[in-house]
């Protein structure tokens, strides 16, 4: 069985539910808005596949900033709701192939929203009908907690990339460190369903001083190498 791992093909569009203003404009309904909105989503989407991207990431990095603006939960139901619409203009093979990608931040070495619980997004992330999910794992305090509730969550048709490699940790992870994180994961989300990412991007917005490019693409090594190995062992080789 082999695991899979993040595609290096993959482009990443921007965030739809970024997109939205409640600026209102004379003349040009939110009907029409919405619309046109949507039309650029899948007209970026459809781009990246045309370029040749075998995956193409939805960025949802506001899913847990949603929750902390709005404890209520309604704004984070709003953003679903409007991907979901975007997403309903593929098919559902097109959608086996679009992913999306959650974390809390690591924009200047920070995060937004890592205070606000996994518990308060992961019931609702589940409900976009994308194929595959990128989930920042590495960062997280409490990871086992965290692959429970993607157990508990998670739908057959489901592929998770589970982040095993954290861009604004300053050290090197070791493969055999992250070798131990996916056979962690293995225990609570079915291997064929089963993947590995990074946590976020290195240098996401081009303001990351403190990573080099080196340091970027020795931590990626790390996950290439750290993935294979749990192979070996998961495979029983």
């Amino acid at each position: 069985m082999r695991m899979s791992r993040s595609s290096r093909r993959s482009f990443p569009p921007q965030p739809l539910a970024l997109c939205i203003r409640q600026r209102i404009f004379p003349g040009y309904s939110r009907e029409e808005f919405i619309e046109d909105l949507l039309g650029e989503h899948e007209k970026e989407i459809r781009g990246c596949f045309a370029k040749g991207a075998h995956k193409v990431q939805i960025d949802f990095t506001e899913g847990r900033l949603a929750v902390k603006i709005d404890p209520s939960g309604a704004l984070l139901s709003s953003f679903i709701e409007l991907n979901n619409l975007g997403l309903s203009r593929f098919s559902e093979e097109e959608r086996r192939l679009i992913g999306v990608h959650t974390c809390p931040g690591s924009d200047r070495d920070s995060t937004h929203s890592a205070e606000v619980d996994y518990a308060e997004l992961l019931p609702n992330l589940f409900e976009l009908q994308a194929g595959s999910f990128y989930i920042a794992l590495a960062g997280e305090p409490d990871r086992t907690r965290v692959l429970k509730m993607i157990r508990q969550y998670l739908k057959p048709g489901h592929r998770i990339f589970i982040g095993v490699v954290s861009p604004i940790d300053p050290r090197v992870e070791n493969p055999k460190e992250i070798r131990d994180q996916i056979l962690e994961a293995a225990r609570y989300i079915p291997v064929e369903q089963l993947g590995t990412t990074d946590d976020c991007g290195f240098s996401p917005f081009c303001d990351d001083t403190s990573t080099t490019r080196e340091k970027a693409f020795a931590k990626i090594r790390s996950r290439v190498e750290g993935t294979a190995l749990a192979e070996q062992i998961i495979n029983g080789r």
